[in-house]
């Protein structure tokens, strides 16, 4: 099981947009460019975010995206689900019909430790808010910002 491009980029560009929403609408373009995305690509994922009614879309000159509601109040599954993305581990797609034709489609042995894997983390993607990834953002780059402006940091070797 692994999380497609789709998911991953759907997450990054909600923290961009997050990090930034007290300045106004924020543009695809900008996302696009800050983080290496397709802008067309965007489009689709802002489109499906818009519709599950996570971002607000502004038209005009100014326009751009902002949040619908607050970040601590976002959370990655909403992101996730509302971008089409599949959270399974089973190979049956949860249909416990994981033999397929086989064995009258009978579920695998494992079928219950790949579903207990799927609740598990949707539990645990449901317990990461926006506002979470917005903050540990912030703290990586004041970390960085306080190594460049600090005395030169001491080499170690072993």
């Amino acid at each position: 099981m692994r999380l497609t491009t789709k998911g991953r980029f759907a997450v990054t560009a909600m923290i961009d947009l997050a990090m930034r929403q007290g300045n106004g609408p924020v543009t695809l373009s900008g996302i696009s460019q800050r983080q290496a995305i397709s802008l067309s690509y965007l489009e689709q994922l802002f489109g499906k975010l818009r519709r599950h009614e996570i971002v607000e879309s502004i038209r005009g000159p100014g326009g751009g995206y902002s949040l619908a509601r607050p970040a601590g109040k976002v959370t990655v599954a909403d992101i996730i689900i509302a971008v089409d993305e599949p959270l399974d581990a089973t190979q049956c797609g949860g249909k416990e019909n994981c033999h397929g034709a086989h064995a009258d489609g009978a579920r695998c042995m494992t079928h219950e430790l790949w579903t207990t894997l799927n609740e598990k983390m949707v539990d645990y993607l449901d317990s990461v808010s926006l506002q979470d990834l917005v903050d540990q953002q912030r703290q990586k780059e004041q970390n960085v910002v306080h190594v460049h402006r600090g005395a030169p940091a001491a080499v170690v070797q072993d």
